[in-house]
C-alpha cells in the first residue's frame, strides 16, 4: 500500500478533531476523503502532508512514517493546498523554477523537469504568462505542475475544485486521471463536492472526525435501498402519517420535505398520489447519490 493510516486521532485542546481513522490507499488509486467542512478532512490532510503529527496512531507513506521520517515523506509526496501557494507577480516558469530550487533542482535537470511538468498540464504556451493573468483553472494547473516537479509517488490535494466553475472542474479531473493512468501517480484528495468524489476509485466518508463508511462510489451507493423519493407537501407531517399508515413505511422529513428510500420509486409515487389525492404538491425520484449515502450513515448532509 502506498498510504497507510492506522487509528489516527487528533485533538485541539479539548476538541477531538479525528477519532481512530484508518484506511489504506493502493498504488495508482485516486482516493477521496469526502465530508462536510469541519468533518476532519483538513486536519487529516495536514497530518498526511507532515505539517503536524497525530495525537495518536500513525501514517506511513511510500514506506516512511510521517512522524519519524518526515523528510523522506516530503520527498515522496507532492502537495496542492486549498489556499493558493503561487506568486501571482511571477510567471508560470518563474514559479516552477522557484519550486525546483526548493527541492535542490537546478541547471539542465530543472529545465527538463519544468518542461515535463508544463507539458503534462498543457502549460507550455503559458510559461511566460504572469500567474495573476491566468484563470482559476489554469492557476490550479500551475499548482499541480509545482507539486509534481520532483516526481512524487503520491499527490495530495486539499479541496482541489474549490473556486472552479464546472468546466474547470471537469478539466482538472481529466488531468488528475492522466497523471494516474500515464504516469502512475497515486492521488489522495479531500472534497465536499459530489461529482469530484464520484470520479474517485475509492472513498472514505468522514463525519465529525470519524470514518463512517468506505468503498468505491458504486459500492457505497448500493447501501441505499432502491430509489430515493422526495415528496413536497403543504402539510408534510400529515402526509408522513398517512403514508406510514397506508404503506407501512417510515418516511423522514428533511428540509420540510418527505424522503423515502424504496424500490420502483416511480410506481410508488403514482400509488401515493392516487391513494392520497391533494396531499402531494410535487414529487421527485432519483437514483442514490453519495449525498444520500452520507445522509443515511450520519443523519446529516455533506452541505452541513
Amino acid at each position: 500500500m502506498t498510504v497507510t493510516v492506522e487509528q489516527v486521532s487528533y485533538s485541539y485542546d479539548d476538541r477531538r478533531a479525528l477519532e481512530d481513522v484508518s484506511f489504506q490507499v493502493a498504488e495508482g488509486q485516486i482516493f477521496g476523503l469526502l465530508g462536510p467542512n469541519g468533518g476532519g478532512k483538513s486536519t487529516l490532510f495536514r497530518i498526511l502532508s507532515t505539517v503536524m503529527n497525530p495525537s495518536s496512531g500513525r501514517v506511513v507513506i511510500d514506506g516512511h512514517d510521517t512522524r519519524r521520517e518526515p523528510a523522506a515523506v516530503r520527498r515522496a509526496i507532492g502537495v496542492v493546498f486549498q489556499s493558493q501557494s503561487l506568486d501571482r507577480k511571477l510567471t508560470v516558469a518563474e514559479n516552477l523554477r522557484a519550486q525546483g530550487h526548493f527541492y535542490g533542482l537546478s541547471g539542465s535537470l530543472l529545465a527538463a523537469r519544468m518542461g515535463e511538468a508544463m507539458e503534462r498540464l498543457n502549460l507550455t504556451d503559458r510559461r511566460g504568462d504572469l500567474v495573476q493573468s491566468l484563470s482559476g483553472g489554469y492557476q490550479r494547473r500551475v499548482e499541480i505542475a509545482k507539486a509534481i516537479l520532483h516526481r512524487p509517488r503520491v499527490l495530495l490535494m486539499d479541496e482541489p475544485s474549490t473556486g472552479l466553475d464546472p468546466a474547470a472542474r471537469r478539466e482538472l479531473a481529466h488531468y488528475v486521471q492522466e497523471l494516474r493512468e500515464r504516469h502512475g501517480v497515486t492521488v489522495l484528495l479531500t472534497t465536499h463536492i459530489l461529482d469530484e468524489a464520484d470520479r474517485c476509485d475509492r472513498l472514505v466518508l468522514l463525519h465529525q472526525g470519524r470514518c463512517v463508511a468506505e468503498g468505491s462510489p458504486s459500492e457505497l451507493k448500493t447501501r441505499v435501498g432502491g430509489d430515493v423519493v422526495i415528496f413536497r407537501s403543504h402539510d408534510p407531517e400529515a402526509l408522513r402519517t398517512a403514508i406510514a399508515g397506508r404503506f407501512h413505511i417510515s418516511p423522514k422529513i428533511l428540509d420540510g420535505n418527505l424522503r423515502i428510500e424504496i424500490a420502483n420509486g416511480y410506481r410508488f409515487v403514482t400509488e401515493v398520489v392516487e391513494a392520497l389525492p391533494g396531499s402531494v404538491e410535487s414529487a421527485a425520484v432519483h437514483r442514490p447519490t453519495l449525498e444520500d449515502v452520507f445522509l443515511d450513515e450520519t443523519g446529516a448532509t455533506i452541505g452541513g
